[in-house]
């Protein structure tokens, strides 16, 4: 991480909401972004789009930062989340994928067999690192829109990197692309645990060096994203899954941090995880992100641990009328008191149909919101 150069002191970002409330503190006015929040449901991407895959935007580097600070213009929310999707490091290092419109990823080689896995964890994870340019020169463009834009503002905004966890990546790869129930995925955990362990350690390494690239352009905190460790029973979870996250998220808390900041903020979050968040909570976290279906005050105490809580609205209110879709805000707010701080988020990503007023909407109604 290069020292002073770096937005956590250059601009600030250390002492921003966000930043402030995964470590720790409980600033006056929650801090609120979105996952998902750049993307489909913006007429300003949606026209900046209309040509070129999805990977294609992600490896270019202007596009992907005027993408990734589309919201932040737009919404008004405390931070950016860098566009990318959790697959680009896969494609980096020479895996074919593809996303799909409709469908999402597709591998035009899916790893059905113990020698398909030998052959594709034979690749170097180290040229994440060695091929990754465009993406730190993507952060950099990121972090100096974002510095700008907060001189307007008055207030640090910082750059969340983010990446895939090890599992929802080896779901992908051993069924080829999405599935309801991911059952080659945990059919693999039983059938051959020695593969299995080789492709999900292999993939720690590969999206670990991700997260810490992104973090060592610029983003000033990380988060890492499991999108169907729901799926999995809590045995399995802690067994054959959770070391892999672990070792993933590894690369991002060894990185040297520069003088004057203790601690780098990193998040843990996942889909349907309502049965293992005391698992997820590991040391190496700060916050830990809650989906919709469990209640953050509950969910603070499954954790058992003061960490800080990440959500966790319904997508689906961003649809109601204003006085629901209010109420829903302000119930969100007030469980997360029960945790040491709260990060305004969505219980999962925004859904494309959204109405982009009704999402700057409730970024208003968070910040006017304060604690009783």
């Amino acid at each position: 991480m290069p020292g002073l150069s770096h937005p956590l002191i250059a601009a600030r970002t250390r002492e921003s909401r966000l930043v402030r409330a995964l470590l720790g503190d409980r600033p006056q006015t929650t801090p609120v972004w979105f996952m998902r929040q750049a993307g489909r449901s913006l007429p300003e991407y949606r026209a900046l789009r209309s040509q070129g895959s999805m990977i294609d935007a992600c490896l270019d580097p202007a596009l992907a930062s005027e993408i990734t600070m589309q919201p932040v213009r737009r919404h008004g929310v405390d931070a950016a989340i860098f566009f990318s999707d959790i697959i680009v490091p896969l494609a980096l290092i020479g895996v074919d994928v593809e996303i799909v419109a409709g469908r999402g990823p597709v591998f035009s080689q899916p790893l059905r067999t113990p020698a398909d896995i030998a052959r594709t964890v034979a690749i170097d994870p180290a040229l994440v690192t060695e091929r990754g340019e465009v993406i730190a020169d993507a952060v950099g463009r990121t972090t100096a829109m974002l510095a700008d834009l907060s001189e307007e503002r008055g207030e640090p905004l910082p750059l969340i990197g983010f990446a895939g966890a090890p599992f929802t990546l080896a779901a992908y790869l051993v069924e080829g692309g999405p599935s309801k129930d991911h059952l080659a995925a945990r059919r693999l955990i039983h059938d051959d645990p020695a593969a299995w362990q080789d492709l999900t350690m292999w993939l720690a390494e590969v999206t670990g060096r991700f997260l810490a690239l992104q973090i060592e352009a610029g983003a000033s905190a990380g988060q890492l994203f499991d999108s169907w460790a729901g799926g999995l029973n809590p045995d399995d979870y802690r067994a054959s899954v959770l070391p892999a996250s672990v070792a993933a998220l590894s690369h991002a808390r060894a990185l040297p941090l520069p003088e004057g900041v203790d601690r780098l903020p990193l998040v843990h979050f996942g889909v349907g995880t309502g049965e293992i968040l005391a698992d997820m909570a590991t040391p190496d976290i700060d916050a830990l992100g809650v989906d919709y279906r469990v209640p953050l005050d509950e969910a603070r105490r499954r954790i058992g641990r003061d960490l800080t809580i990440q959500g966790n609205l319904d997508p689906a209110l961003l649809f109601a009328p204003e006085p629901v879709r209010t109420a829903g805000v302000h119930r969100v707010l007030e469980a997360g008191l029960a945790a040491r701080a709260h990060v305004f988020n969505l219980g999962h990503g925004v859904p494309m149909e959204a109405d982009p007023d009704a999402i700057s909407a409730v970024v208003r109604t968070v910040h006017d919101w304060r604690a009783p």
